[in-house]
């Protein structure tokens, strides 16, 4: 079998198609990964470091490349791929400090002489399963800190992303299976959540609940990243046209394909209807363009099926009574585009409201005060992210502290990640430990306690 990536924005072009290797060619990986990670983690941190600086290094010396692959792979537009690619050297520049971290501590034995130390120790090969929409980034901070601590790393990529995983692990240089890359689907993502170590999961609800499930049903430590029904709350004393132009952004860049984009934009009080009239202002100098052009902020989406998915929503939603403001239709041009979309009079029972559709499509929603904004930004399973607008410092605390999310950001797009920060969200957004920063590399790492007493000494 095959598995092949065209591109979104014109569907004839092939990006690359590869052979498969099926489930017992992932397991083999996984086995192969498991000979050479004893190898890894005896190199030692100063080699490990300089691993993955070379990584960072030769990920610089290719970006204009890796930005132009990124286009005609996922359609992401350029201004954005190459703020990808900086970003993904970033990581693997940062995560290159990591290995001569502190890993453990030493402490005070209850009673008696001796010592106590706490160590932590890789796993050893880490399962890494991404989606296509940040194709080097992603890959990148799961495989970086897993490496960084001493684990090797076998890598199935969507095959959405199937060539940006590729060309990465072929970039990064690492020794022969340390990073694998096994493309595929679903046959392959369930051999190596069947035989890794340690298991990482970036994409949809349903496939990452059968991943937890099958790793947790092993015993062996698993994180999951299931995407979000992200809020904007938006207070009457709030820099309106700034807050337009942050919705906008979260709403449209990249045609709404991050798990942290808005989705439901809450106008509380006075502020409906100036904030509606600026939104659909902003969004209309957001029109979906050939993500080629530097100036191009919202592109098409991945496939067929999603732009039909994101039409038929629409379209459901416009039968149902709702109103669209602006967009609500494909675009007449070769590829996957669609129109970025705002709706208000939104049934409450309708998907929008309870689905993630990953797309440049939100719906605006009323509230009388800060108390329902709150409830109605709470009211979804798929708590990541959420913004919150206002001048007034209060609310803006107040509303953090009630918040679900898992991330909220004041006075900015609900879109933005920082990547030295713990990553994730609430219910069923995420499952275990935070991804990033310090939290995912103690993910990546089990904790020993080992006791040292005199010999000859009371037990």
């Amino acid at each position: 079998m095959t598995v092949s990536s065209h591109n979104p924005a014109d569907p004839g072009d092939l990006v690359v198609r590869v052979e498969t290797v099926g489930a017992a060619g992932a397991a083999a990986a996984v086995e192969r990964a498991r000979a050479a990670q004893p190898a890894w983690r005896a190199a030692g941190s100063a080699a490990r470091s300089a691993a993955l600086t070379h990584a960072a290094g030769a990920v610089e010396a290719h970006a204009d490349e890796l930005a132009a692959l990124i286009v005609r792979e996922v359609g992401k537009p350029l201004a954005e791929a190459r703020g990808e690619v900086a970003r993904t050297a970033a990581i693997w520049r940062y995560y290159a400090q990591a290995p001569y971290a502190p890993s453990g501590a030493a402490h005070e034995p209850a009673a008696g002489e001796g010592l106590l130390l706490t160590r932590r120790r890789p796993y050893g090969v880490a399962g890494l399963i991404t989606p296509w929409n940040f194709p080097l980034a992603i890959p990148t901070w799961k495989a970086a800190p897993a490496l960084a601590v001493g684990n090797t790393v076998v890598l199935k990529p969507a095959p959405e992303g199937t060539a940006c995983a590729l060309r990465l692990a072929e970039l990064a240089g690492l020794p022969e299976s340390v990073l694998t890359v096994v493309p595929g689907g679903a046959a392959e993502g369930g051999a190596l959540v069947a035989a890794a170590d340690v298991v990482s999961f970036t994409g949809s609800t349903a496939v990452g609940q059968a991943v937890v499930a099958a790793a947790t049903g092993r015993g062996i430590p698993v994180q999951a990243e299931m995407g979000g029904l992200n809020a904007a709350v938006v207070l009457p004393d709030a820099d309106l046209g700034q807050a337009a132009a942050h919705l906008a952004a979260a709403i449209a860049g990249y045609a709404g394909q991050k798990c942290t984009a808005t989705s439901r934009v809450i106008a509380v009080g006075t502020a409906y209807e100036p904030l509606a009239e600026a939104l659909v202002k902003a969004l209309g100098a957001t029109p979906a363009g050939d993500p080629g052009d530097p100036a191009t902020v919202c592109g098409p989406v991945i496939s067929e099926a999603a732009l039909a998915r994101l039409t038929g929503a629409i379209d459901s939603a416009r039968a149902a009574g709702a109103e669209v403001l602006t967009g609500g239709a494909r675009v007449d041009r070769p590829g996957w585009f669609v129109e970025p979309t705002l709706l208000a009079g939104v049934p409450a029972e309708h998907p929008l409201l309870a689905e993630e559709f990953f797309g440049p499509v939100a719906v605006l929603l009323p509230a009388a005060d800060l108390d329902e904004a709150v409830a109605l930004a709470n009211g979804t399973r798929h708590s990541l992210a959420t913004s919150v607008h206002t001048r007034d410092l209060d609310a803006a605390l107040a509303a953090a502290d009630r918040l679900d999310a898992g991330m909220i950001r004041v006075n900015a797009p609900s879109s933005g990640v920082d990547f030295h920060l713990p990553f994730g969200g609430t219910k069923s957004a995420s499952h275990g430990a935070r991804e990033q920063g310090q939290a995912v590399l103690d993910f990546f790492t089990a904790s020993r306690t080992v006791t040292l007493l005199p010999a000859g000494a009371a037990r």
